[in-house]
């Protein structure tokens, strides 16, 4: 779920089972993507998965790193994840969001082999677009809570657009 001129454009790992049948992004009970979504303030009410097209309203888009669906992302390969990388690279270069928000730091470093970055911006750019690391927000993630995530996204929301 992407378009060109986006001012966010989210990227997980990559779709878990529930969201292969459902055809929803973070569709899976225990993800915490809408909820925090909501309290950061990039969406004025908490969408269920099932309206994931009303972002593309909001500036917003979906897409991931690795196109496979597996329960856990643990069972993606590194090739995986590189040749991901190597495909959102084009994605981002063609769609130009103000920012690529990846939800996941380890899913960045391997994707972008940039082994030691943390949450938060990064210096580098893709295709013009600012890239900004977020906390994964799968209920397996329980170091983060809902209130620290939606603080986290909250200052990307308050950024300003991209590189």
């Amino acid at each position: 779920m992407v378009a060109g001129g986006l001012d966010v454009l989210f990227c997980g790992i990559n779709p878990s089972l529930m969201t292969a049948v459902t055809g929803h992004h973070f569709a899976r009970p225990g993800n915490r993507f809408w909820p925090v979504l909501h309290r950061s303030g990039f969406t004025p009410r908490q969408l269920h998965p099932s309206e994931q097209r009303e972002l593309l309203s909001y500036g917003l888009g979906i897409t991931n790193v690795v196109a496979r669906a597996t329960a856990r992302a643990d069972e993606l390969s590194r090739a995986e994840y590189e040749e991901g990388g190597r495909i959102l690279e084009e994605k981002v270069a063609r769609l130009r969001p103000g920012w690529l928000a990846v939800v996941g730091v380890t899913a960045y470093r391997a994707a972008f082999g940039e082994r030691t970055a943390q949450i938060g911006p990064q210096e580098r750019t893709i295709g013009g677009s600012g890239v900004w690391v977020l906390p994964n927000p799968s209920g397996l993630n329980a170091r983060w809570t809902v209130e620290a995530m939606a603080e986290e996204y909250g200052r990307l929301k308050s950024s300003p657009s991209g590189a």
